[in-house]
Order: C-alpha cells, then sequence, then structure tokens
C-alpha cells in the first residue's frame, strides 16, 4: 500500500486539496451553521488545502536546484510545519466553539487553554526552524533531509489531539452521536498515521490523513446539520399536527353546541345529528374515502340540518301534517342551511351537503330536484343517512321501527329514491351491526330485566328470552302484592314473537314488529292458547317432601326442535309440561315473564351448550311442509330461516341453466324473503364440506353476500321497466314464482345471469384460491324449492 500511495502520492494530494477547497467554498454560502462556526470550518479546510497543495509542491520541486526550486522547496517545507500546528490550532477552536454553544460552558476547560498555547508554540517552533535547521535541512542538490529536532515538531500533532480527546470524552453528554465520531476520528487517526510517519520516510501521510479526516468532519457536520434540521421539522410538524388536533377539537365542540341549539327546536331527540353523523363516517370509510373526506361528510351530517332554526317552530312541531303552503316554507330549510353553512370557507362541503341533502336519487327532491349522480357525492351519503336516521330514531311523530323493515325500506328506495351504491353500504353496515349483536345469545339475554313490579294484569312485562335449539334456564322469585281489588296473585309467562322480543298491543306496532301471540302459561296448569297451530298442557302434584325448596322460587326450562316448542315449569308444588305447535318452522318464539299482583325478582337465564334433537319432543301436530311437489334432478327443499337448509350442490362444468319453482312461505314478509344461490367449493360437494370455500352468496332480489378471502365479484343489479315494484315482488314470490339461473364456468371466471319479476342480476366471480372444482347450491330464506332443472 506504501508504495502506491509512494507512486501516485502527488495525484492524491491534488485531488484531496480539490475537494478540501470545493468544500471549503460550500461552506462560505452554507446557512444552516452559525457564523462563527461556519468561518471556524472555513478556515480548517483552507487550511488543510494549503497544508496539502504546499506539501506536494516540496515534493515536486525537491532536487530542483533553479532559484525557483530553491525558495518553493524551502518556503513550501516551513507551511508545512507551521500549518501542522495551525490545524491543532484549528480544531482547538471548533472544539471550543462546540462547548460554548452546544454545551452552554461559561468557562472553557484549561486543557484547551493548553492546547491553544502549544498549538502556537508549534508554529513559532516551525519559524524558528526555517532559519536553524532543527526539523531539516538541505543538501548541495537541493534534496530535504530530517534534522537533529525532527521528533519536535511530532509533539504538537501528536500528544495535543491526545489531550482534546479527553476534554471530548469528558464533554461528550453535549455532542451528538455524529458528531461524536467525528471528533473521534479527526483526532485519533492523524495520530495513527503520525506514529507510522515516524517510521517512513518520502511520503507525507499525516498530512493527507488531516486533509482527509478535515473532509469528514465537513461531511459529519452536514450530516449532524441534516439530522438538527430533520429533528426540528419534526417538532414543528408535531406542533402543527397538535395545532391541527386543537382546531379540530374546537371545530368539533363548536358544530357539537351548534347542534344542541338547532336540536333544541328540532323534531328529533337530543343526539340524533351525532347518530347520523357518525353513520355517515362509517359509509364514507366503507366507500374507501380517506379520513380527511370521512372528517367533511361526518361534519356535513352533523350539521347539514341547521337551517331549520329557520323555520317557525309551529311548522317544526307538526312536521308531519303540514298544509302545502307551510310545506313550502318548510322546503327553505336546505337553502338556510347552506347560506349558513357557506360563512364556513375552509370546508365548503358542509354548504354543498346541506343545499342537496333533500334531493332524491329518482328527481323527486327538492330544492332543485336534481337527480342521480347529478346530485353531489356527499348530499346522496346525506340522503341515506337521514332515511336510516328518521327510521331507527324515535320522534314526537314516531316510534322507530324494528331493524328488518328499516332493511327493507332501504331495500326498496335502492335505486329510487336513494342512490343505489350508498344505500347497499348502508345495507351491508346495517347486516354488521345485527351480526355483531347476535355474536351470542346471551348479550342480549343480559337486557332481560332483573325485576318487574306487576299490579294490574300484565302491566308490566319482561323482553322475551329466545327460545332455541339449545335449552334455556330461566328463575326467579314472586312475592304477593296486596290489591284492595283483587285478592288473586300470582305469574305467568307469554310465549311469542317479535322483531324486538317485546309484547306489543298497539295495532301499529302488532304490524311493525309482526308480533304473533301463541299463548300464555301459568304456574298452576292453566293456560290460553291464541295463535298456536296446537296447544297441550300436563299438570302433575309434587308429592315428595318439597321442604328444601325456596318459598316464591319458579324455575322454567325451555327449548325448541322445528315448528315444536316445549317449556317444563314449576313452583315446588306443581310440575307442568308445555308443548306448542308454532304456525310453521320459520316462527321465533320467546318467553316473556309477567304475572298480576306481585313482584318478581332475581331473574336469571342460563343456557345450555346441549341441543335438542328429534325424539325430545312429543310431536302434537303433523309438520308443515310446502315442498310435497313434483320433484325433478335433485331434491326440494325447504328452507324456514336463514339459510337454514340447502340442495344438493351441482358442480359447474362449462354452461349450465338451474330452473326451479320457488314459494315464499306464508310467514315470510321481507323482500328478502326469497331464493339464494351459493357458489363454493369443497371436497365432497356439499355446503359446509371438507376443505369448504364460499365465493358468493346471491339473493335473488338482488343482494349478494361477498367472501373477498377465496374470490372476487363484480356484481350487478338492475331495475327494468317491467319490474312491479316490491309490494307486487313479495305478494307474487308468496303465490309461487318460476326461476331460471345460467351459469358460466371457465378458467378461473364463473358468470352468473337471471332476470325474474323485472330484477336483473349478473355477476362475474373470479376465483383466486380455491379447488378444483365449483359448486352451486341453492337456499334463501323463508322459502320452498321444487322441481329442480338443471339444464
Amino acid at each position: 500500500m506504501f508504495d502506491f500511495i509512494r507512486t501516485h502520492q502527488l495525484d492524491i494530494m491534488l485531488a484531496l486539496s480539490a475537494v478540501c477547497f470545493t468544500m471549503a467554498l460550500l461552506l462560505v454560502i452554507t446557512k444552516f451553521l452559525s457564523k462563527r462556526r461556519k468561518w471556524i470550518l472555513v478556515m480548517m479546510e483552507l487550511v488543510a488545502t494549503s497544508l496539502l497543495m504546499f506539501d506536494r509542491q516540496a515534493y515536486m520541486y525537491s532536487g530542483n536546484v533553479t532559484r525557483t526550486g530553491l525558495v518553493m522547496v524551502r518556503v513550501s517545507n516551513f507551511v508545512v510545519f507551521f500549518l501542522t500546528s495551525a490545524v491543532v490550532f484549528g480544531f482547538n477552536l471548533y472544539l471550543t466553539d462546540l462547548l460554548t454553544e452546544e454545551g452552554k460552558l461559561e468557562k472553557i476547560p484549561k486543557r484547551l487553554r493548553l492546547v491553544a498555547l502549544l498549538s502556537i508554540i508549534g508554529m513559532a517552533l516551525a519559524v524558528i526552524a526555517a532559519f536553524t535547521g532543527l526539523y531539516y535541512s538541505f543538501d548541495s542538490m537541493n534534496v530535504y533531509h530530517r534534522g537533529p529536532g525532527f521528533l519536535i515538531s511530532y509533539i504538537v500533532p501528536v500528544v495535543c489531539p491526545f489531550i482534546l480527546f479527553s476534554v471530548v470524552r469528558q464533554y461528550k453528554r453535549y455532542f451528538s452521536k455524529i458528531i461524536y465520531t467525528a471528533l473521534v476520528i479527526y483526532l485519533m487517526f492523524p495520530v495513527a498515521v503520525g506514529i507510522l510517519q515516524i517510521f517512513t520516510y518520502g511520503i507525507s501521510i499525516v498530512n493527507m490523513a488531516m486533509v482527509m479526516v478535515s473532509i469528514f468532519l465537513y461531511v459529519f457536520t452536514y450530516l449532524d446539520v441534516n439530522a438538527t434540521v430533520l429533528h426540528a421539522h419534526e417538532i414543528e410538524m408535531q406542533a402543527l399536527e397538535e395545532d391541527k388536533k386543537s382546531m379540530k377539537r374546537l371545530f368539533d365542540q363548536t358544530a357539537t353546541a351548534f347542534v344542541a341549539a338547532m336540536e333544541m327546536k328540532d323534531a328529533f331527540p337530543k343526539g340524533h345529528s351525532a347518530k347520523a353523523a357518525e353513520m355517515a363516517g362509517r359509509i364514507a370509510k366503507a366507500a374507501g374515502k380517506n379520513n380527511d373526506e370521512i372528517d367533511e361528510i361526518y361534519y356535513s351530517a352533523l350539521l347539514h340540518n341547521v337551517g331549520v332554526m329557520g323555520i317557525p317552530d309551529g311548522i317544526i312541531e307538526n312536521a308531519n301534517k303540514l298544509s302545502p303552503e307551510q310545506y313550502e316554507v318548510f322546503k327553505r330549510a336546505p337553502i338556510y342551511s347552506e347560506e349558513i353553512l357557506s360563512n364556513i370557507r375552509e370546508y365548503p362541503i358542509l354548504a354543498v351537503a346541506a343545499r342537496y341533502a333533500y334531493e332524491k336519487y329518482d328527481g323527486s327532491g327538492f330544492p332543485e330536484g336534481l337527480k342521480g349522480e347529478a346530485i353531489p357525492e356527499v348530499a346522496r351519503i346525506m340522503a341515506v343517512v337521514d332515511a336510516y336516521d328518521s327510521m331507527t330514531t324515535r320522534s314526537k311523530f314516531s316510534n322507530p321501527l324494528p331493524e328488518p323493515i328499516v332493511r327493507e325500506e332501504l331495500i326498496k328506495a335502492s335505486g329510487t329514491t336513494l342512490d343505489p351504491v350508498f344505500t347497499d353500504i348502508m345495507v351491508e353496515i346495517m347486516d354488521r351491526m345485527a351480526a355483531e349483536q347476535a355474536l351470542t345469545e346471551k348479550e342480549s339475554e343480559d337486557e332481560i330485566e332483573k325485576a318487574i313490579l306487576c299490579s294490574a294484569y300484565r302491566d308490566k312485562i319482561t323482553k322475551g328470552i329466545l327460545i332455541a335449539n339449545s335449552p334455556v334456564s330461566i328463575s326467579f322469585f314472586a312475592e304477593p302484592r296486596k290489591n284492595k281489588d283483587s285478592d288473586f296473585s300470582a305469574p305467568s309467562i307469554i310465549v311469542f314473537d317479535s322483531y324486538d322480543r317485546r309484547i306489543h298491543t298497539n295495532p301499529r306496532s302488532i304490524d311493525a314488529y309482526k308480533y304473533t301471540e301463541y299463548g300464555e302459561v301459568w304456574f298452576d296448569g292453566h293456560y290460553v292458547s291464541t295463535e298456536a297451530r296446537n296447544m297441550e298442557a300436563f299438570v302433575e302434584d309434587i308429592s315428595e317432601d318439597s321442604s328444601d325448596w325456596e318459598s316464591g322460587k319458579y324455575v322454567i326450562f325451555a327449548t325448541r326442535y322445528e315448528d315444536h316448542v316445549k317449556i317444563s315449569m314449576t313452583d315446588g308444588k306443581k310440575d307442568i309440561d308445555v308443548t306448542i305447535a308454532l304456525p310453521d318452522s320459520s316462527k321465533f318464539a320467546a318467553i316473556a315473564i309477567t304475572g298480576e299482583n306481585c313482584y318478581i325478582s332475581n331473574i336469571t337465564v342460563d343456557r345450555s351448550d346441549e341441543e335438542t334433537t328429534e325424539g325430545d319432543i312429543t310431536r302434537i301436530a303433523d309438520m308443515v311442509s310446502y315442498i310435497q311437489r313434483m320433484e325433478s334432478d335433485i331434491p326440494n327443499v325447504q328452507i324456514d330461516s336463514y339459510r337454514s337448509a340447502y340442495t344438493e350442490g351441482v358442480e359447474i362444468d362449462g354452461f349450465m341453466e338451474i330452473a326451479f319453482h320457488s314459494m315464499s312461505l306464508p310467514a315470510s314478509n321481507l323482500v328478502w324473503h326469497c331464493p339464494s344461490i351459493v357458489l363454493y367449493y369443497s371436497e365432497d360437494g356439499k355446503v359446509s364440506g371438507p376443505g369448504y370455500r364460499e365465493y358468493a352468496l346471491i339473493k335473488l332480489n338482488g343482494e349478494i353476500d361477498k367472501n373477498d378471502l377465496y374470490a372476487r365479484n363484480s356484481f350487478t343489479m338492475r331495475k327494468l321497466e317491467e319490474f312491479p315494484g316490491w309490494d307486487a315482488w313479495k305478494k307474487t314470490n308468496k303465490a309461487g314464482l318460476e326461476y331460471e339461473v345460467e351459469l358460466h364456468y371457465k378458467g378461473n371466471t364463473l358468470s352468473l345471469k337471471t332476470t325474474n319479476m323485472g330484477i336483473e342480476i349478473q355477476n362475474i366471480t373470479t376465483v383466486v384460491d380455491g379447488g378444483d372444482k365449483v359448486y352451486a347450491a341453492l337456499s334463501g330464506d323463508m322459502v320452498a324449492i321444487t322441481d329442480i332443472r338443471i339444464k
């Protein structure tokens, strides 16, 4: 390596000098360093450049006996020895500046003063050596030779760095890691090379090393500055982000207060605007909007009705029964909302959403009667949210509708008064919410009242406890309460079905919640059958000693298999076994606890993990079947509840058509009570068989349940001109309807097409992780499928 350096050292010196000088120029124009430190570094880079350039000149003119050669050799060697100490002096200034600026030291360490003194002495000795031959001499051929005091010249470049290093180590905590590394390299590398220089003659590795570390110091300084700037930028961004959050909190609080003032005269209860805003945010997120867009849509939903503050109180309080003239005044609300919100210029979307929130997808809305996608997207979201909110929020005009009815109304409005894309998202959100709520039966059973005080007959009734295929145990205590009008006191149970698992007596509520009461049973064996198909009760007196039975304790066991319910009851004196035949297997059943002149307390509900089988309940009525019809290629199937049964799987190989007759069951009342088709793979070709992978479930009313884990689905539903409306759709499906579904499978792509009663459905399924075959099976919800033909 030394031979290579000796051969090319002049070129190496020139290159290092050029780099060092360039860095000095860059330092002059930099703005990221303090003025003092910048000029110290400039001085250090120029000293290092000069050191190497004059050292190079000394080698170039060595042996040259001309006048120029004689002068250049002597001047160059003097400058080299002088600047060697000057380099140390410059670094001492740099370190002093670091400690006073970053370290905030008020008193400079004495060791730095010592190094400064030694550096000055070193420079003075270089002057003396130039005239005395202390460090070097020249022969008659103008060739350099070491002098008797040559080693003295190494005291400053070797000893002083050790002194400086001790200072660096002591005050390490004041330096960044980058600067500390640069300082150590700057001090230790030349020392190591200096020791080698003592034993190496003819090459200036110390001087080259000093220039190299000067370059490194420049680079590391810039790295440190860059890190400092980035850190400062991060702090600034954090501050800006905190300011942004603070402003958002302020805006949120202001908007909330504004809405609270609005809701004081709104027909809806307090908090309904926040509920609508939350739902709008969920729709926006599901639609793939970014966080800023979600916030804009959230606040648009929160504030879009502020214009009601400009509507007279009499009109707001009677919004459900307005005269034509009053309705025209009410229609000014979105205009007022726009005028109010247009003052928030940072969010122009608020005013846009407010103005067009009452527009309808079919053009029947106001104030401009816009249609379809001419309505701004945010307003189309607002319309869906308003529809959902008005149906699910209790107001002075109406009670909230059951979730199934709300879902059906949204499906009916999809593509007519509401944007179909955002309506479908709203329905999907509702389905997820329903699934989360029904994760365990226990979650809903926790809502059962723990105690009720019953005076008049059925004046207090608990929420219903679902009777399912897994047996449920219910226990409670009942204490008599005196009544001057009656001495009778007893608890009883009501067996019924309704969407909200509540007892209803109002005709409108009975219709809305599809309330059906099967009967009522008392603990003495007395019962009343209402809409049960059949009902039997067996009463047995308990003859054995029951002294250990707690006074006032009542226990109920209930279970179900298909369309039969069995209830066992006891009060410690009598055992009652009740069997109820429901209208059909599609109906649900629940038990509500009530009584007369009694206090019912400590109501507890426990559900078993076991399943009731066919032989556990004695039949008291024949199974209701709607599939006693012609069978064709595969057996008929009756689906009493959502996906409770499936046809045999049919492998799809190329083109295939499945035709069948469908009849929605008599108890059906919703648009999705219709057939559906499942696309899937399993090893045995059965739904839920080994290795089951479901690609899609397509409901033939125009809905799809997708599984993005195994496939990608491109689904479209279109209402044709011949579509008669959803009420006629449900009526025709109850009477019976012929369906045809076309399927085509090639490669990994499966296309499906069907048109029925003006509903056109097309879907393309691309299988991304499946088996070697694809199957189709028919299922549905509350529907009987017969005469299934495979073509």
